[in-house]
């Protein structure tokens, strides 16, 4: 049912991710386990609450994307899922790269 609702498509995709919360400079060092168009799945035991604004760099093969965004769903000891707000032209065509190889 949550997938029917869902904007784009997740892939699984690991990568190392670091994220400031905007509002307290908390900073986060993390893992994604998934990547779509629009966000990204985060592996955190301690993740931030739902709607914290966050700066996010994902880093893949050498390839860096930053991103702002906000928490859309977190679960206690597990994770959060993160919405990317504002891509610039460089990290939408780095990120639409890493989307094409995993669709193969």
């Amino acid at each position: 049912m949550i997938s029917a609702q869902r904007r784009s498509p997740r892939y699984p995709f690991f990568a190392s991710a670091n994220i400031i919360e905007q509002g307290t400079g908390v900073r986060l060092t993390s893992r994604t386990s998934e990547l779509s168009r629009h966000g990204c799945y985060l592996d955190t035991m301690n993740p931030l609450p739902i709607g914290s604004i966050i700066e996010i760099e994902i880093v893949n093969h050498e390839k860096t994307l930053e991103s702002r965004g906000h928490v859309i769903y977190a679960q206690s000891n597990m994770g959060m899922a993160v919405a990317f707000d504002e891509l610039s032209g460089r990290d939408t065509q780095i990120l639409e790269n890493w989307l094409r190889q995993l669709k193969g």
